[in-house]
């Protein structure tokens, strides 16, 4: 099947916008069931699913916030202590929410955690909002969570489960397919590893050391060797494209943005959480995936 063009894109987002208005970040507060997420890429997700039927909140909603070093508020532990539905991301990410969670627990609270529910521990890539599977399986596991609170409400919470996943990542998944039909193949570099789940599922092919990225990703030391093997891809252009976290931009990483800038390599930027803060998860997505696609199609890659 041929890739869907750029206008059709456009014109499914417009569609899963409109299909979902009322339900995104501007959305009226529900009452009764409190939801929250730790962050707000799940946050989105669970507020378009909710509806009217919850008010759901986010903690760190801040794009110049590092997740990885959050330190909350005693008001992000209000909040977190009155949550019926409470989403964490896991697998060492924030692992200052669950410790908010034990200190104040709440009889019949639910608590999803995203990398237990996708079977992953400390030291695998928590950056699962980036996979398009582990998105899917998160907005049916909310759905679910939020039916066994609400049970009399369950046609109502699938019903909007489906709106998101149809009308909603419309737009998503035909970039996402797109990319994967033109560039295939592609050798990319990208500086932190908030971008391997979605460069593996665009096919691309990731060339930075695993191991550099997960240390940017960490703030920890890169080895000499990987820095050298990073500088090397931009200087000799064996990347077409490199993929820029721009909300954690290192002296490592900034050597590289230059070294591709002289290389004429084009750099294409991502983030770690809603950018801005105002969009929905899909819109945020797809304001990606349209920068990345351009990047492709100027690098010349076939």
């Amino acid at each position: 099947m041929p890739a869907p063009s750029r206008a059709a894109v456009l014109t499914i987002l417009a569609a899963g916008v409109l299909a979902l208005a009322g339900c995104g970040a501007g959305a009226p507060a529900g009452r009764g069931l409190s939801v929250v997420a730790a962050e707000n890429f799940w946050g989105s997700i669970a507020k378009q699913i909710a509806g009217s039927k919850a008010a759901v909140a986010s903690i760190i909603v801040n794009p110049n916030t590092d997740p990885h070093s959050y330190d909350p508020t005693p008001s992000d532990a209000r909040v977190l202590a009155g949550a019926k539905l409470a989403i964490v991301n896991g697998i060492g990410y924030d692992n200052w929410a669950p410790k908010l969670l034990a200190a104040d627990p709440l009889a019949g609270r639910i608590t999803l955690d995203v990398g237990t529910l996708l079977g992953l521990h400390d030291g695998d890539n928590p950056h699962q909002w980036y996979a398009p599977g582990s998105v899917n399986r998160v907005a049916a596991a909310i759905t679910g969570d939020l039916t066994r609170l609400e049970p009399a409400d369950r046609a109502y919470f699938s019903a909007r489960e489906r709106a998101f996943e149809t009308r909603g990542l419309a737009a998503y998944h035909a970039l996402i397919a797109e990319i994967r039909s033109r560039f295939r193949g592609v050798a990319v570099g990208y500086s932190e590893s908030i971008f391997q789940p979605l460069g593996q599922a665009l096919g691309l092919a990731l060339l930075t050391p695993y191991s550099f990225t997960k240390a940017i990703a960490e703030g920890t030391d890169v080895t000499a060797s990987d820095k050298e093997t990073v500088d090397r891809q931009a200087q000799l252009h064996q990347i077409k494209v490199w993929v820029l976290n721009s909300q954690n931009v290192t002296p490592d990483v900034e050597r590289v943005n230059q070294l591709a800038r002289a290389a004429g390599i084009p750099i294409a930027t991502v983030t770690e959480t809603l950018s801005p803060a105002s969009d929905s998860f899909q819109q945020w997505q797809v304001s990606e995936l349209e920068r990345l696609l351009a990047a492709l199609e100027r690098s010349g890659a076939p």
